[in-house]
């Protein structure tokens, strides 16, 4: 294999450091420094981030910078930032951030710079959020806008309603927003159920206008649409496109002056704070959604400048290299004390797995090392009712990341203290857990007294903010896109293309025909035939 990661000097230091690391408790880390919960914080951006109650010391931490600058992390970043084609397996620049940077910044691709026409969108965006929110913007019949129902998949789906729910505090009430992405009937025959035709706007989301399940949802909408408004002029009043298929839309019926574009060197799962966030600015005003996009440059900033032993997302990705390829750890837990970011966990899924779920290196060459993590979690505290079992007593080892937020949105008596004193109780237990002697001393028989015992030593990180607003939601999503981009630059891995996700879709497509005509040959596997055979009946 080419020049293998796991052969170079200091990944045979880090894996010397862990043979006299993987036995040290936390509890022992912080019997032997008492300044280390001061040492092992980042403060910046409003942003409180404990990282003291994870298995590192600071010789960890060092041995983890040097990786990462010998993996020329810094170079890298500023091939991001500058528009070098660093998706090489689609020849494509990667500039999300373009997405964010204030108007007048100059960030060229191919030549050009983008951010002009970046901002052209936002323009136009927020110009057509106005016409809706001010009822200005007419249905068919004359009738005002008040549903607004945003149709994607992936990226155009789990972005937007991820930012909604998340924002949801900051929207206008009067409008009521719905979200389809499955092609299972069931999801767009819910989200319609109490809607009228004439107060109902689509904004079918699909780059390329093309996507299957997308597409099938638009279809249905749009016989939805003229079953009760007949004529196909009501189209073009109800339906907006994110894409930039011009042909294709309007082929569908939208009119193109109401199609949102974004560049191929926009993913999909890194797309939010694009034309795919219409939905979002409709929702929370174009103010509120200028403020989410200064979020997300402020981390940029942060991410581009901060020097990597104080450089919030690079300690977060090193952490998470640490666990993943030394300690053998498997699953992380995002653990949100904020009913509003009860979607968040879902959309780290597809920013965290498709993005570095690879095991093929930029060489071509198979890893020989595991890439990625699987990301999973819940709001607090419903998930201490729930799986926390497993984490604290459990016998995989489950890294934590824990949010919280000092002032509530919604301030009812009691119920912010309680909320977050069961967050900080939870990143203690786990670190400290509880002895069997502790148990002892409470008076447990002594049969019981295992089932008692907290074995602790697991790790978790704390971020703290003021309060969940739109500038803050930004810079927590970026947070995790630079966390990720960094530790792809280390896995020397890809992680702005999806191959992944295409077999699946191209061996749909066969059998697609084959279900729906029994006379077709099947030349499957044995058991997929007989799954064919069956749902044939």
């Amino acid at each position: 294999m080419k020049n293998q990661l796991t052969e170079t000097p200091i990944w045979k230091l880090l894996e010397s450091h862990f043979q006299s690391m993987k036995n040290t408790t936390i509890k022992s880390l912080f019997s032997d420094d008492a300044t280390r919960a001061e040492r092992f914080r980042i403060e910046d951006l409003g942003i409180y981030f404990d990282y003291s109650k994870h298995r590192v010391n600071a010789e960890t931490l060092s041995l983890l910078c040097r990786l990462a600058k010998e993996s020329g992390l810094g170079e890298k970043i500023e091939a991001m930032f500058t528009g070098e084609k660093i998706n090489i397996t689609e020849n494509r620049a990667v500039l999300h951030t373009a997405l964010r940077a204030p108007s007048g910044t100059t960030i060229l691709a191919d030549g050009v710079n983008v951010v002009p026409e970046v901002h052209e969108v936002l323009e136009r965006m927020a110009g057509f959020s106005n016409a809706i929110r001010s009822g200005e913007w007419k249905g068919y019949t004359g009738k005002s806008i008040r549903n607004i129902v945003n149709i994607g998949i992936g990226g155009s789906d789990l972005g937007p309603v991820m930012a909604y729910e998340a924002l949801k505090f900051y929207s206008l009430r009067n409008l009521t927003f719905r979200f389809v992405s499955n092609i299972d009937g069931s999801d767009f025959a819910e989200a319609v159920k109490d809607l009228q035709a004439d107060e109902t706007l689509f904004i079918i989301s699909s780059k390329t206008f093309t996507t299957l399940e997308t597409m099938t949802n638009a279809r249905t909408a749009r016989t939805w649409l003229l079953d009760q408004l007949v004529s196909d002029e009501a189209i073009a009043r109800h339906f907006v496109a994110v894409s930039t298929n011009e042909k294709e839309v309007s082929g569908f019926g939208i009119d193109t002056c109401n199609m949102f574009g974004f560049r191929d060197w926009v993913g999909g799962r890194y797309s939010m704070d694009s034309a795919i966030g219409l939905s979002t600015m409709i929702a929370i005003g174009p103010d509120h959604f200028h403020d989410m996009l200064d979020g997300f440059h402020q981390m940029d900033m942060h991410f581009r400048n901060t020097p990597i032993e104080r450089n919030i997302p690079v300690i977060m990705a090193l952490l998470g290299i640490w666990y993943i390829d030394f300690f053998g750890a498997q699953t992380q837990a995002i653990l949100p004390y904020d009913n509003y970011l009860r979607r968040f966990p879902a959309y780290l899924q597809q920013l965290t797995m498709e993005s570095n779920g690879k095991h093929v290196t930029l060489d071509g060459e198979t890893t020989g090392y595991p890439t990625g993590s699987v990301y999973w979690g819940e709001p607090g505290t419903n998930g201490q009712h729930s799986f926390y079992q497993m984490i604290h007593q459990g016998t995989l080892l489950i890294p934590c990341d824990f949010f919280g937020f000092r002032t509530s949105l919604n301030p009812l008596p009691l119920h912010q203290d309680y909320l977050m004193a069961n967050m900080i109780a939870q990143g203690e237990a786990l670190a400290f857990g509880k002895t069997a002697e502790d148990v002892g001393k409470e008076g447990v028989p002594e049969n019981l007294i295992p089932h008692k015992v907290f074995e602790g030593n697991r790790p978790s990180s704390t971020f703290f903010m003021e309060k969940l607003t739109p500038a803050n939601l930004g810079k927590m999503v970026a947070m995790y896109e630079h966390a990720v981009f960094t530790q792809g630059a280390i896995w020397r891995i890809n992680p702005f293309d999806q191959m992944g996700v295409e077999l699946g879709k191209v061996l749909a497509m066969k059998i697609i025909p084959e279900l729906q005509d029994n006379r077709k040959w099947l030349d499957h596997d044995n058991s997929t035939n007989n799954l064919i055979k069956y749902y044939r009946g």
